[in-house]
């Protein structure tokens, strides 16, 4: 019988400073000490220990004392998370190019670039080496600015393995890549998911970075549940559950561009027929207003034509957005009733049609919900509009920190 491993005491203090981290970061408001007592179920004395750690490392900073609370005694301190000491890098590649971007605690971006470029049919030790070129400069910044890279992510638009292994990208026209071939993986260690996924997890309000007052932040709370929706060539998707993203047995949950709308439509890169991905996909959207086809279609000024189409009544353009809309209706209508969440976000290019069409989606949602008596279903547009799944792998570089915080902090 194997042994029962014992909790030394710097297993506890490292749960215990986590908890802290993270109950900061999930408030919309600075804490006190005895805020953070009664939030967390810490003693006082705890909390004082680990509070002075924290603010040793420059991991939160002292705001001014409230006096306007104060009836006797020392008035409350407020903590906070503090600025330039802890950042996450995030990578990602998708069909419309790629880039990197550092990512400080505080949420605040601290520098990023991005390539612009058709990502089709692209050798990938070519992109891999220029994004281990593109990552350096940042690197040195955040070097140059006294900050700790703490951990990366790297989004990727396909179904990535615990392994590090790509199984396929069919919109990139890659497969079965070894991830760990590529100097920029093996250099910096990134944790590799799908890209919808990584930009789900931009969306929940503190999940690795100080939680902000946006009026779309108190519609979402951190431990919400929705559909995640990730729009463009291709269309994958997300679900998560009480603020933590569904990744399924393997790690492939989520893939709502697959849903068959139609067992007999046409046929999806994936080898299959009838995809969502086919109906509201951008390409498909284009290619069905009759704008463009083949390689031409996906490029952005035959976007920026459909969109102008659209506007301006086309019946081309309007046939080919009402076809994507039902489709997209159709497959979230049947997630919502598998598993019975009332919050949808539609991130990527189908967030650019406006309100106007967000409100046709969610009114349609509450007419074929199973729950519709019960449950009103809302449609949100994204928190983190521009490139949200390369904040989310950045801020999957932070949740080491966050997790572990022992492993980088002198106690």
């Amino acid at each position: 019988m194997t042994a029962l491993r014992s909790i030394n005491q710097d297993d506890l203090r490292n749960h215990n400073l986590s908890v802290i981290i993270d109950t900061i970061l999930r408030s919309p408001t600075s804490l006190s000490r005895a805020d953070l007592a009664k939030a967390t179920g810490l003693t006082k004395a705890t909390m004082s220990l680990l509070a002075n750690i924290l603010l040793n490392n420059h991991v939160v900073r002292e705001g001014e004392p409230d006096i306007s609370q104060t009836t006797h005694g020392r008035p409350s301190t407020p903590l906070s998370v503090a600025h330039g000491r802890w950042a996450g890098l995030g990578l990602q590649i998708n069909t419309d190019g790629f880039g990197c971007e550092a990512l400080d605690l505080d949420g605040r971006v601290i520098d990023a670039k991005w390539i612009h470029n058709d990502m089709r049919r692209t050798n990938p030790k070519d992109i891999f080496d220029e994004l281990d070129d593109l990552s350096r400069p940042i690197e040195k910044t955040l070097n140059h600015k006294h900050y700790r890279l703490v951990g990366s992510g790297l989004a990727l638009p396909g179904l990535v393995t615990d392994d590090n292994t790509l199984l396929m990208a069919r919109n990139l026209g890659w497969e079965r890549l070894d991830l760990t071939q590529f100097s920029v993986v093996r250099r910096l260690k990134p944790r590799a998911g799908n890209e919808a996924r990584l930009a789900a997890l931009s969306q929940i309000p503190g999940q690795a970075t100080q939680r902000l007052t946006s009026s779309h932040e108190c519609t979402l709370a951190p431990t919400d549940s929705f559909i995640y929706l990730s729009t463009d060539i291709g269309i994958g998707g997300a679900v998560v559950r009480r603020g933590s993203v569904e990744t399924g047995d393997h790690g492939f949950a989520g893939e709502l561009g697959h849903v068959s709308v139609d067992l007999n439509g046409p046929t999806c890169r994936c080898g299959r027929r009838g995809c969502l991905e086919t109906y509201a996909g951008r390409r498909a959207l284009v290619e069905s207003a009759c704008i463009a086809s083949g390689d031409d279609a996906v490029k952005s000024e035959s976007m920026d034509e459909l969109y102008k189409r659209w506007q301006q009544g086309d019946a081309n353009a309007v046939d080919a957005i009402d076809r994507g809309l039902d489709a997209m209706i159709s497959v979230i209508v049947t997630v919502i009733n598998i598993v019975d969440v009332d919050t949808v976000i539609l991130g990527g290019f189908w967030s650019n049609f406006g309100s106007e069409l967000s409100d046709r989606l969610e009114r349609r949602l509450n007419e074929l919900s199973l729950g519709r008596d019960a449950v009103n279903i809302r449609v949100l547009m994204p928190l983190a509009a521009d490139y949200p799944a390369l904040r989310g792998a950045a801020q999957v570089g932070l949740r080491r920190f966050i997790d572990n915080p022992l492993d980088f902090l002198s106690a």
